[in-house]
């Protein structure tokens, strides 16, 4: 297994850089049958059955990039984990302009020092407020922090305030959009409800690190981000109860998959569970849990594609991957999503 295995072919004009009006009316493909189908999202219900768990991630992205100065120069900010109540760990750009113990200024009362250095543009930062002080300067100060292949030359925009946010968002804590979510709207929402399938919540907080290139060739040297999540006792006992019945786990996006899968390969069963996670999924993975994913596509040679090629089959993702490129869908964070079940060997 190289790391060119996971590579494609993506022109630009394939990435979205706005989503779908509705939400629901975002492309679908399936790829639970023999061949790929054309769908809408709004028709998730009917390839659902009324015994199946939805599985969302409640995580609420926090405007975490941040523009400031270290003495003329010009420092971009993008919190990537949460260490302490006043300490992140943050991309810096450029970063070779921050060493240890710089300050840099945000606001006039609103700055942080650097207290430690890392790899690829890492950097410790301690604020000078802390906990729910800090979170309060993230809002007045920061802005949503899209992903770098959404082009915005001026900044995240008032619209994305809210389209880069799940309709399940309730604990801040992400970088990054759980955004197999975003597809989700009231409309959905009823249609789901009037099938009669359950949902239920987890919370992972999506960090930075998602959008790290792998960069060995041997993608199993690649060092996973960590994140921190939370599975209830609610959540627990209606996978458990799904389960029993004969039902499918129907993971919403990546992150709660892997949250799952975490809970899984630590403890051999679904139990309420909080940690922090590098669970990192490759071909060849055991899954213990998910039936079926709800995601959207990936870039070339990322971890989550790993994902899915190690959920769904090579050779099915990779045909998909085709049909989606010659059929007008649109790729990763505000793209369209596709529909896939748990290959078995």
């Amino acid at each position: 297994m190289k790391l060119d295995d996971f590579d494609y072919d993506l022109p630009p004009s394939a990435i979205a850089d706005r989503p779908a009006v509705p939400r629901h009316q975002a492309k679908l493909l399936d790829l639970t049958a023999d061949i790929c189908q054309d769908r809408r999202v709004i028709e998730l219900p009917s390839l659902l059955n009324s015994d199946d768990l939805l599985i969302v991630n409640n995580t609420k992205v926090i405007p975490a990039r941040l523009y400031g100065k270290r003495g003329e120069a010009k420092i971009s900010i993008t919190l990537h984990q949460q260490t302490g109540g006043n300490e992140w760990h943050a991309f810096a750009k450029p970063a070779k302009k921050l060493r240890l113990h710089d300050e840099v200024i945000f606001a006039a009362e609103f700055s942080a020092v650097v207290s430690g250095i890392g790899e690829n543009g890492i950097r410790v930062l301690r604020f000078n407020r802390s906990d729910a002080d800090l979170v309060l300067a993230l809002h007045e100060y920061g802005e949503m922090p899209l992903p770098p292949y959404i082009s915005r030359p001026d900044g995240a925009d008032q619209a994305d305030a809210s389209d880069y946010q799940t309709m399940f968002a309730r604990h801040e804590g992400a970088v990054a959009a759980p955004t197999a979510g975003l597809h989700f709207d009231d409309t959905l929402m009823a249609a789901i409800k009037d099938k009669g399938i359950a949902l239920a919540e987890v919370t992972l907080h999506v960090g930075a690190g998602t959008f790290l290139p792998v960069k060995t060739d041997d993608p199993k040297q690649h060092i996973m981000h960590r994140e921190w999540g939370e599975i209830s006792q609610d959540t627990a006992s209606a996978i458990n109860a799904c389960r029993a019945r004969g039902g499918r786990v129907v993971a919403v996006g990546t992150t709660s998959l892997r949250l799952l899968e975490s809970c899984w390969r630590d403890r051999g069963k679904i139990e309420p569970y909080q940690a922090e996670t590098d669970l990192f999924i490759l071909p060849g993975f055991s899954f213990g849990v998910v039936d079926m994913l709800l995601t959207n596509f990936h870039l070339p040679k990322s971890t989550l594609l790993m994902l899915v090629y190690a959920f769904a089959g090579r050779e099915k993702v990779r045909a998909g991957y085709d049909h989606a490129l010659t059929h007008g869908y649109r790729f990763f964070s505000y793209g369209d999503a596709c529909l896939m079940e748990r290959y078995y060997d």
